[in-house]
């Protein structure tokens, strides 16, 4: 009888009136069961109910404070509110407990009848009720309430961590022990509310510190699954409240156990609690990399989701192109239609966040539109079409960046449209279409009308390629055929047919477009070139709403005798009009229409554009002006069409910018360190019997020295992809070297790249995010950023080796002599020749000492006598390690970034970091397979210091390649000064 609507006769009001208290519970029940909110049968209820709730005997109480919660509705609540509170006075706690549950379902009901204030009032003084079990229903009560609003409960946490402290002693009765456990639900529900209490609060969370860190200890000395539960909402409330270091530690090794745990629910437990650690503490997660891994290559697919879902939580900077393939690589093979949906909805987000590039960016949403473009929004699609529009842009400097850009686009795109899927989702056929239509000109893998034909074979082809075929990208299609045309000059025999085609298709809007682009192209061929400009798509389209253009069609017309036009007299579009003829004639006309004259309509005749008498004068094909003159299209092979310039006006797409790339800067509040002691009462309770605790709390096992195994290469390989995918956390361990120079096993990963031709960006430099200054732990190895998968051995700079986590000291540095440095041991190759320093022209070198201007680039040996001065003085090698090199970089507040899109002079990293070397910076270290070098110096003996950041992307030919460099300093005027002068030698 559930959800249909229909009643049982009278029968079960008669069984809740009855004296039999198991018919009045079953008529209750049918009648929670059968009656709508509704129904006016519960009207009839309220009488038996009311005489129930006041009833002496404690069972028909009870069953009447069931059939309460589950049958009045909110214009009854008055009506039993006085009797269900009188019921939180009563003798049994039976009766109390359901009493308090009752009276908070009215106050969801009608609050204004039952008043949160009134509500509080009465939870306060249950919550100290002298039977456990009426305390424990009040315990479910506060927490509903306190996760709406918990200011009314901020002084309830010494009673509540009281409570728990009792629980933990064992004062309760034992019928309240489960295996051996202590009322763990009203631990655990406890827990819970002091989490939801103390977030974002120090002064409510420094009074849990003690109560939570005796709660996880000995929950966890029990190990059964009860006490697993409670070491799980103390992991959760431990990372919600303001943190405290010793908890977060004792948080991690609970991780930590649950994760290498062989229970595949305990592995669980281990994932959340990390994703819950990892948001806001992420070098906690640093030591569960190797876990992490193995979970991910589990059969279990709750746990891979879990996985997949932390990895997603710990996407930064660094880490977010390896945790994206391995998104898109989980997103390939699922079959679940919510997975998916979930997966790619992640995907579009880290990837818009994190982005380390704007080539990266186009390459992974387009192999997201490959793999679930139904699943992507129109948005996604949108502004990946903007990006490519639009570009980095405000500056002149970087439309050469942006051109390259767009051709990589075509480039990408076109190498799908040679060798297309058997089925493709409308959104990337559309944006395919877009792209090749706006730029397929720039595209070197494939001539112009090879594309066009490309175009019409798609348009020509299946539904399912046509990611079904609906209207509105057919005319997308046609459109990117009439722009690539008018492109290359001449109309191909293959766009030609399919544009004679669409003029008899059923879409008016397509034939629209294929009538208009016949009688252009052979009528007035001139004008194609205005129709459809090239890069003009940001270009603001100028209307005229007067129609001026017409003035001359409409002139010619009154002078052959066409009458002009008069607005008339009842136009329901003028409102003065309208309300004037409303007052002073009738609304409805009475009158007859007149009879239309009759005209003479001549016939007009759709003359298709055929294949065989395309073009003029019956000609195959129609060779128009060049495209790059005025009003014209260039042919293939002329000189290439003006670009029009980006409009700066309009709305741009900009990707979150990732100059920051050492990770996020050291946060400048440091939570109160404040320490976890066992209290007397605990100490008591631990001591005093064997049952004390949850199956020998007091015992303290002892800890056996860990014994390093031998790793084998498939750990090794572990260990490298846990580095990939924990890069940019503090505190991550490096991952091994190679065991031997040759490359190793290649990670089992999609290739988002569709053609060798288009240029592979580097991925974004790791990211070291500035540690807490915590007690030092044991000195780290010598630290690999992104050593995992690489051919090479990566090469760490000379120096101590230091704990990521320890304070680093201030290196000592001898007082600088203001004579250069002798010559490097490698000489640079040479350099073209500058006829005058530009910085000195500009005025950027006046605090040097020596106002001679510096020495001619012109040949090696200039370059190497050629160091940086700062002060009046060269600046002096800083020597620092990885590890330090990433805590200074979030020290230095001062950051100057540089863009040199192509540079001969450092067109591979060993060029660059040499010339680093040349200006007197210390090299601290090279990552070949990144292309990322960094660099460190200071000046006024150790006042100021500077760190350098710099990448290599390899331009197409291999001569030369595009340098980033970001500087950051704590002097404001050094790091303007370095990025100024590293400019100019990388140019």
């Amino acid at each position: 009888l559930l959800n249909f609507n229909i009643f049982p006769d009278l029968h079960s009001q008669e069984l809740a009136a009855s004296q039999s208290i198991i018919h009045k519970r079953t008529g209750y029940l049918v009648c929670s069961c059968c009656l709508s909110p509704e129904h006016e049968f519960r009207f009839m209820l309220v009488n038996q109910m009311q005489r129930d709730l006041i009833s002496s005997n404690l069972l028909e109480s009870c069953g009447a404070l069931l059939a309460v919660t589950s049958l009045i509705t909110s214009d009854l609540v008055g009506t039993v509110s006085t009797q269900v509170i009188g019921l939180l006075e009563h003798s049994a706690e039976t009766v109390r407990k359901k009493a308090i549950i009752a009276l908070h379902r009215l106050h969801q009901l009608a609050p204004d009848v039952v008043t949160q204030q009134e509500l509080i009032e009465k939870v306060r003084r249950m919550l100290c009720d002298r039977d456990p079990a009426v305390m424990g229903a009040t315990l479910n009560v506060i927490e509903a309430i306190a996760r709406v609003n918990s200011q009314p409960f901020k002084d309830l946490v010494p009673s509540l961590i009281s409570i728990l402290k009792q629980i933990c002693e064992r004062r309760l009765p034992s019928e309240y022990d489960y295996h051996r456990i202590p009322a763990p639900w009203m631990q655990m529900k406890i827990v819970r509310i002091l989490s939801v209490i103390g977030k974002n609060d120090s002064a409510s969370s420094e009074g849990m510190y003690e109560i939570l860190g005796d709660c996880l200890r000995k929950a966890e000395e029990a190990g059964i699954n009860a006490s697993n539960a409670i070491v799980y909402e103390c992991i959760r409330c431990i990372t919600n409240i303001y943190p405290n270091n010793t908890l977060l530690d004792c948080a991690g090794a609970s991780i930590s156990r649950f994760l290498s745990s062989r229970s595949q629910n305990l592995r669980y437990l281990g994932v959340t609690g990390l994703a819950s650690i990892v948001e806001k503490h992420p070098k906690y997660a640093a030591d569960h990399q190797l876990a992490v891994i193995e979970c991910l290559e589990d059969q279990d697919e709750t746990l891979l989701r879990k996985t997949l879902d932390l990895l997603y939580r710990m996407t930064n900077p660094v880490n977010v192109e390896f945790i994206t393939i391995k998104l898109l690589h989980f997103l390939r093979g699922s079959t679940d239609p919510f997975l998916r949906a979930d997966l790619t909805t992640k995907i579009c987000t880290i990837a818009e966040r994190y982005a380390p590039n704007n080539a990266w960016y186009v390459r992974t949403i387009t192999e997201l539109f490959k793999i679930a473009g139904d699943l992507v929004d129109d948005g996604v699609a949108t502004n990946l079409m903007s990006l490519i529009a639009e570009g980095t842009g405000n500056e002149e400097d970087d439309e050469e960046a942006d051109m390259v850009l767009r051709k990589q686009a075509v480039e990408l795109y076109v190498c799908l449209l040679g060798n297309p899927p058997n089925r493709m989702s409308r959104v990337l056929v559309e944006t395919l279409a877009w792209v090749v239509g706006e730029y397929g000109y720039l595209s070197s893998a494939m001539p112009l009308d090879a594309i066009i034909d490309g175009m019409c074979a798609l348009l020509s082809g299946s539904t399912a390629r046509l990611g079904g075929g609906v209207q509105s990208t057919r005319r997308l299609i046609l459109s990117a055929i009439m722009k690539m045309v008018s492109q290359y000059g001449s109309c191909p025999t293959a766009a030609a047919k399919c544009i004679d085609d669409y003029t008899k298709s059923s879409d008016p809007d397509a034939q629209k477009r294929c009538l208009e682009f016949q009688t252009i192209l052979t009528q007035a061929p001139q004008l194609l070139g205005e129709v459809f400009p090239v890069d003009a798509s940001l270009e603001d389209v100028e209307v005229d709403i007067n129609m001026s253009f017409l003035d001359g069609v409409v002139g010619e017309a009154i002078s052959t005798g066409a009458q002009p036009y008069q607005k008339p007299d009842d136009d329901d579009d003028d409102d003065d009009d309208f309300a004037v003829a409303s007052q002073t004639a009738s609304a409805f006309k009475m009158t007859p229409y007149e009879k239309p004259t009759e005209k003479t309509y001549g016939q007009g005749m759709m003359q298709g554009l055929g294949s065989s008498n395309m073009g003029v004068a019956g000609a195959p094909n129609v060779t128009l002006p060049p495209g790059s003159s005025a009003g014209a299209v260039g042919p293939q092979g002329a000189a290439a069409p003006e670009q029009q310039p980006t409009n700066p006006a309009e709305p741009q797409l900009v990707l979150r910018n990732v100059a920051n790339v050492w990770g996020k800067q050291a946060p400048t509040v440091q939570p109160p360190a404040a320490t976890v002691p066992s209290t007397s009462s605990f100490a008591s309770a631990t001591t005093s019997s064997a049952s004390s605790g949850y199956g020998g709390f007091g015992a303290s096992p002892v800890a056996a020295a860990p014994v390093a195994p031998v790793k084998t290469e498939e750990q090794l390989e572990k260990e490298r992809m846990a580095a990939a995918l924990f890069g940019g956390i503090s505190g991550a361990p490096p991952p091994p070297p190679p065991s031997t120079p040759a490359q190793p096993a290649a990670m089992a990963s999609p290739q988002m790249t569709p053609a060798a031709s288009i240029p592979q960006p580097t991925p974004a430099p790791p990211a070291v995010v500035s540690p807490q200054f915590t007690p030092a732990v044991a000195a780290a190895p010598e630290v690999d950023l992104l050593g995992f998968d690489m051919d090479t051995t990566t090469t760490m700079a000379a120096g101590p080796t230091m704990g990521m986590l320890a304070p680093t000291p201030l290196v000592q540095e001898p007082e600088p002599v203001p004579t250069p440095a002798a010559a490097p041991p490698a000489p640079a190759p040479a350099a073209p020749a500058v006829p005058a320093d530009p910085f000195a022209a500009a005025g950027l070198l006046d605090g040097f000492a020596d106002p001679a201007p510096l020495p001619s680039f012109s040949t090696t040996q200039a370059l190497d006598s050629a160091k940086f001065e700062f002060g009046g003085a060269p600046i002096a090698p800083l020597t620092i390690t990885t590890p330090q090199f990433g805590e200074r970089w979030g020290q230095c507040p001062h950051a100057q970034s540089a863009n040199i899109p192509s540079s001969t002079s450092s067109s591979t990293l060993a060029k660059f970091m040499a010339l680093c070397e040349r200006a007197g910076l210390h090299k601290v270290e090279e990552i070949a397979a990144t292309n990322e070098g960094i660099a460190a110096c200071m000046a006024g003996g150790g006042s100021s210091v500077a760190l350098i950041h710099g990448k290599i992307s390899p331009l197409p030919g291999g001569t030369s390649s595009g340098v980033d460099v970001t500087v950051k300093s704590t002097d404001p005027q050094l790091s303007l000064s370095l990025s100024m002068y590293l400019q100019n030698m990388i140019r």
